[in-house]
């Protein structure tokens, strides 16, 4: 079987082109496939990668179907969606412009120009209310609790190396808060007026970037800084730059890039 390599501010990706939805992947072989050890060797000279995609369709609409490094399922994967929708555009199953691409966490529009940025309307983010924490390298933060469709708990912290190596996920409590796992994310304001922030996303580890959880920075750091929105933040995973706006009913749409890369034979871990 033949997959594609791809990824969205160095969050990579194995897609696997299913329009005839006829491919069953189990949680086992997305593993091996993912693998940072033993995957597939990608073009960003690394191993594995932080998901699989499989791109099919269901009712004639195109669907995203994300597994975690893991093998596990997520609800969505802004990334994600948005190197799927290149990976289609470019290949020529689907013309440039405005599209819709369905997620577990529903119907997602995107603007997808034949190169360049991609726009993705995210959704409703929202802050659940109650107060969360988060310990990793000795540290406890006080924080947000965000719903983009996926859970997150955003902190902020005063330089992102308080964070330690983020080998291990960090503790979030109430536990009973998250009975599926949360993305973490901790967030630094820079003098220039925007966000650097680095991930620990459940079923992966520490990547080099998250959509949703740039979504879920977006408005914790609005909430943070007391404003009221709109709001717009350029933010800065370690993989690359997105910016997020918020509009006043609190749906965000997310832009950055989406870059194909090369093609793998994957029949050995199948």
């Amino acid at each position: 079987m033949i997959a594609t390599y791809g990824h969205g501010t160095e969050n990579d990706f194995v897609l696997i082109y299913d329009p005839q939805n006829e491919i069953e992947l189990t949680p086992a072989q997305v593993a091996r496939m993912c693998n940072r050890t033993t995957g597939i060797k990608n073009g960003l000279g690394r191993i594995g990668a932080d998901g699989a995609i499989r791109i099919t369709k269901i009712d004639g609409k195109w669907f995203m179907d994300y597994r975690n490094n893991d093998g596990t399922t997520a609800e969505m994967c802004g990334n994600g969606i948005r190197v799927m929708a290149r990976y289609i555009v470019e290949r020529g199953h689907q013309a440039a412009g405005i599209f819709s691409i369905d997620t577990r966490d529903g119907r997602k529009f995107l603007a997808v120009p034949d190169s360049g940025d991609i726009s993705v309307n995210m959704g409703g983010v929202q802050e659940v209310f109650g107060e969360i924490t988060a310990t990793s390298n000795g540290h406890t933060w006080t924080g947000f609790n965000i719903n983009v469709g996926n859970p997150h708990a955003v902190v902020f912290v005063d330089d992102l190396s308080q964070a330690g190596d983020l080998l291990t996920a960090p503790v979030v409590a109430p536990e009973d808060e998250y009975p599926e796992g949360v993305n973490v994310e901790f967030v630094q304001f820079l003098p220039n007026g925007e966000i650097a922030m680095r991930v620990h996303e459940r079923g992966v580890g520490e990547t080099r970037s998250c959509g949703t959880g740039t979504c879920a920075v977006a408005l914790a750091a609005t909430l943070q800084k007391k404003m009221k929105l709109p709001s717009r933040w350029v933010i800065n995973p370690p993989g690359g730059r997105i910016v997020v706006e918020i509009d006043p009913h609190s749906n965000a749409t997310m832009t950055g890039p989406a870059v194909i890369l090369e093609e793998h034979d994957v029949s050995s871990y199948l």
